[in-house]
């Protein structure tokens, strides 16, 4: 049973995504001793933004048409769509950046796109996944930025409604709560939401090694 995972964080060396990940992938190793684990890290290795672009417009080109960009961006685009659909369970760190999904996963998630369509619906069908995504502020109800965060459902509607994966969400807040001026008072609330995280964490990287 093999795990693909894809990491999104632009700070690896300090990355709370990272940490939630490397804790799930290990609780997962542990009860899958052996198992291959397939990699892609986004903030390290990002991929070629006009990748998309030329896989697209070659979708539309018949081949003997295409242009070399054309199919070297369709073959990267097949790869990206092995790597994830190959795989028996998943797992994707993806932090919120900026309030919505960072630049670099939406490049990726649109070259698998790509690299399946049109067996787009269903692509994740029943698969073991879990999204581990982390923001530095709050924005649960009642808080000033409620709603502002456009990352988390996207996700949820892109893997578990469109791709139907049996999807996991871990969640963890307020990261910046001990760095930054003015949030102090919410120090107490952060280490809790750090500890809720670490949990479900470990309790999911056992239940996928389970599936």
């Amino acid at each position: 049973m093999s795990l693909f995972r894809l990491d999104a964080s632009i700070l690896p060396g300090t990355s709370t995504s990272t940490e939630l990940a490397d804790l799930l992938e290990a609780e997962y190793r542990a009860g899958r001793p052996g198992e291959p684990v397939v990699r892609r890290h986004l903030g390290t290795d990002p991929l070629p933004a006009e990748a998309w672009t030329h896989a697209t417009i070659a979708g539309f080109t018949p081949e003997g048409d295409r242009t070399t960009a054309q199919r070297d961006a369709l073959a990267l685009a097949a790869q990206l769509a092995g790597e994830l659909t190959n795989a028996d369970a998943v797992l994707l760190a993806v932090p919120l950046y900026n309030f919505g999904v960072s630049q670099h996963f939406k490049t990726w998630m649109d070259l698998v796109i790509a690299g399946v369509s049109p067996n787009i619906d269903g692509m994740l069908k029943g698969k073991p996944t879990a999204l581990i995504t982390v923001r530095g502020g709050g924005y649960g109800p009642g808080t000033p930025r409620e709603g502002w965060d456009h990352s988390t459902p996207y996700l949820q509607r892109i893997l578990g409604d469109w791709w139907q994966a049996d999807l996991t969400v871990i969640e963890r807040e307020l990261t910046l709560a001990a760095t930054t001026p003015g949030m102090e008072g919410l120090k107490d609330l952060a280490a809790q939401r750090h500890t809720e995280a670490l949990a479900a964490a470990r309790h999911t990287g056992r239940a996928l090694a389970a599936k």
